[in-house]
């Protein structure tokens, strides 16, 4: 069997790409998943099928297919989504329809503004939105019927035309071209010897109702291979190869397995690899996520695109290219995104059913007035009214102007979502998983207690550690400054400062021997007294995943700074706001089992998965979701990517990496957790409005037509019903903006 990935272009909507999977599904021995929002096909073919067939029963059904063009590497320019050329055709499209569809809706609403040729000026301004704005819609509804399909193009296609023919009718033939014609309401269709009245104004804002709602789609479809380029962005570009002694530096395609390579501080490491010389303490968070900088010497293993702390590493390549773990975590981000299920849009499902019945309906209403007897004028203004009375400007405004209003909204409260298909995920998410580190956490290392002992001071014991800590570039060391010049106090001077990698730092201060690290080494290097007097406070502290650090003042204990990463304030009521959503709150952190469970008892998780590495999180999700959940994830580090893009609904911390906020459905950007709680609440109101709109559209559809084909509605009355459910539906998507956030002292409903 071969897998490939296949580049779809042609989809308009979701029934496309359910139509090209099925196509590739019929051939034998062929699986295939095709996926919109990516615009990709996941297909895997027997050996006598080639991906040239597979391309081939694409064309076949309409569309075109390629194979991928190779990554991009590190160095290569980022393109701005917003530059696309079929994004920027879009928003061409979209502008210059919308300076020409307003003047023709108030010259046919506002009486006063109907001057003696309004109409033939309608005419000029209607007949570019008509003809060149609606071209996609009309250009899929023909590729679409030559297949023997009808989706929502069909339906726009349709009414825009309809409303068209009928005005040039009108205007031509029928004497509505005659100066000093005014439109007027009736309610009941006009007598014969009345002028018809024209809507040029309904087939020119239906296009850009709809244009507006495809830009919008297209612009946040676009905006998905974000997280695979920011990916290919972290590797680092050259590295400093040592051969033979000397060192020079090359682009980083041209490093073997094998290869030794320099890291200096403050530089990336070049690829994955194993520590041959030299002690430093690497910052692991831009792939891990965890704060925490891990110390390394010879033989301890290192990972690419990782940050030296410290000191001088060499190091020697164990794997390059498409085999680092960054490059295994950006697969796993592609394959977890292209194999979500295609998004089924309700209007799309119902379209291929609603259209051909309205055809018929349109059709049989014209042959029974003329079989009755009635006049072809009046048989085809019944007809024209069926058709008009189902166009579908409200089933196109009911999506774009819920998540317009509901996005909008978030925005303002520090919620991106990025399309209408994350909404249905929300409502179905029954497990919410969330990253320790920066998620329920700070993420930043603080001091949290200080011990002293022998009748100390503690801010004494404090002001003295965060001085010698000061000279120091461990995280750890820092954030002791930090505490210790919190009131903006200066530290003294430290001299004759030395620091020992992966123990502890010492020196003199005030004219006083301190010294700052391990306490086990603080007792065996420099003999300080009185270690065990805090036994139980280490122990307490060491249980609980902290870290503790032993401060000694001329030999003897002077006491404890103990250093963790803080839960965030808010984050227990958050969770416990989640759960009054329904939703189960799981742990998941690299962190080990200790620190994971003393931070979830903290915040009241109970289910935890502790030392989970960064590529087992995305199959810790799968295996959630194949145990029957839909789960929802919540993270902030770029190795929780390839878990958010996995989960059915991923949220991202916007205090996190560029790569997490890419994978994600949703951006949190304040970074606090009861965001989370406000986006699953405000996606499931939005989702409520959506289709409370698609079923107030077809219920005016279904209501009107019978009075349509009865003769009951004058075509002009069928496209002032037609407004008023689009008026309906965009009230109602209005009460959105009266969405509040979560105060976490009271109940959170969804």
């Amino acid at each position: 069997m071969t897998e490939v990935d296949l580049e779809i272009e042609g989809m308009t909507c979701a029934s496309c790409a359910l139509r090209i999977e099925k196509k590739l599904n019929r051939m034998p021995g062929v699986q295939a998943t095709v996926n919109y929002a990516t615009e990709k096909a996941h297909v895997v073919l027997p050996a006598d099928v080639s991906v040239e067939d597979a391309i081939r029963t694409v064309e076949a059904t309409g569309y075109a297919a390629r194979t991928p063009a190779p990554p991009a590497s590190a160095g290569d320019v980022v393109l701005d989504p917003e530059r696309d050329p079929e994004l920027e055709s879009l928003r061409t499209r979209l502008t210059v329809s919308t300076v020409l569809t307003v003047p023709v809706v108030l010259m046919a609403m506002v009486p006063l503004l109907q001057f003696t040729y309004w109409q033939w000026a309608s005419l000029a301004l209607a007949s570019p939105v008509v003809i060149w704005g609606a071209l996609p819609f009309h250009r899929a509804a023909w590729t679409n019927l030559r297949h023997g399909a009808a989706t929502m193009d069909t339906l726009i296609s349709l009414g825009v035309l309809a409303a068209y023919a009928w005005s040039l009718w009108a205007l031509f033939i029928g004497g509505a071209g005659e100066p000093g014609m005014t439109m007027g309401f009736t309610f009941l269709p006009m007598d014969e010897s009345a002028a018809p009245e024209i809507y040029l104004e309904v087939a020119s804002a239906v296009t850009v109702f709809i244009l507006t709602g495809r830009f919008l789609e297209a612009r946040a479809k676009r905006r998905s291979g974000e997280a695979l380029r920011a990916l290919a962005g972290l590797a680092a570009k050259d590295v400093t190869v040592l051969r033979d002694g000397v060192e020079s530096v090359l682009p980083i395609e041209r490093l073997a397995v094998g290869d030794l390579f320099v890291v200096r501080p403050g530089e990336k490491v070049a690829t994955d690899g194993v520590v041959v010389d030299g002690a430093s303490a690497v910052d692991t968070s831009l792939v891990t996520g965890e704060p925490v900088p891990v110390e390394v010497g010879p033989g301890d293993r290192v990972v690419g695109a990782t940050v030296n702390a410290g000191g001088r590493l060499v190091v020697r390549a164990s794997e390059v290219g498409a085999d680092t773990q960054l490059a295994r975590i950006a697969r796993m981000v592609e394959a977890a995104q292209t194999g979500k299920a295609p998004v089924q849009r309700l209007a799309d499902r119902v379209s291929s059913v609603f259209v051909p019945i309205v055809l018929g309906l349109s059709l049989a209403t014209l042959v029974g007035w003329l079989v009755a007897g009635q006049e072809a004028q009046a048989a085809f203004t019944a007809a024209v009214a069926v058709l008009i009375i189902a166009c579908p400007c409200a089933l196109g405004l009911a999506t774009p102007t819920a998540l317009m209003v509901g996005t909008g909204r978030g925005a303002q409260l520090g919620i991106l979502i990025k399309g209408p298909q994350i909404l249905e995920s929300t409502r179905r998410v029954d497990t919410i998983v969330l990253d320790k580190t920066g998620t329920v956490t700070t993420g930043r290392m603080s001091v949290v207690e200080v011990v002293p002992v022998g009748g100390r001071d503690g801010k004494e014991v404090l002001r003295l550690a965060g001085a010698v800590e000061h000279a120091s570039e461990h995280p750890v060391g820092r954030a002791i400054a930090a505490a210790a010049q919190v009131d903006g106090q200066a530290l003294p001077a430290v001299e004759a400062f030395a620091a020992t990698g992966g123990m502890g730092v010492h020196g003199v201060v005030e004219g006083r021997a301190v010294a700052a690290g391990r306490p086990a080494w603080l007792a065996s290097e420099w003999a300080v007294s009185d270690t065990g007097a805090l036994d139980d406070a280490l122990h307490l502290h060491e249980s609980r995943g902290r870290t503790v650090v032993g401060i000694a003042v001329d030999g003897a204990m002077a006491g404890l700074v103990v250093v963790a990463d803080a839960v965030k304030p808010g984050s227990r009521a958050a969770i416990d706001a989640l759960r009054g959503l329904g939703l189960t709150p799981i742990l998941l952190t690299g962190d080990n089992e200790r620190a994971a469970r003393s931070v979830a008892d903290e915040v009241g998780i109970a289910e935890v998965r502790a030392s989970v590495l960064p590529e087992q999180k995305a199959v810790a999700v799968r295996d959630l979701q194949e145990s029957g959940r839909v789960v929802g994830m919540v993270g902030d580090g770029i190795n929780d990517a390839a878990a958010l893009a996995q989960a059915d609904l991923g949220m991202a911390m916007g205090t996190g990496t560029d790569v997490a906020i890419e994978a994600a459905d949703i951006t949190l950007v304040r970074g606090e957790l009861v965001s989370a709680v406000d986006a699953i609440r405000l996606s499931r109101r939005t989702l409520r409005t959506i289709k409370g709109n698609l079923f107030w559209a077809f219920a005016y559809n279904v209501a009107a037509i019978p009075l349509a084909m009865a003769g009951l509605l004058n075509p002009l009355v069928a496209g002032a019903a037609m407004a008023f459910s689009s008026v309906f539906v965009v009230t109602n998507s209005l009460r959105l903006r009266a969405f509040r956030a979560t105060r976490l002292e009271g109940p959170a409903t969804g």
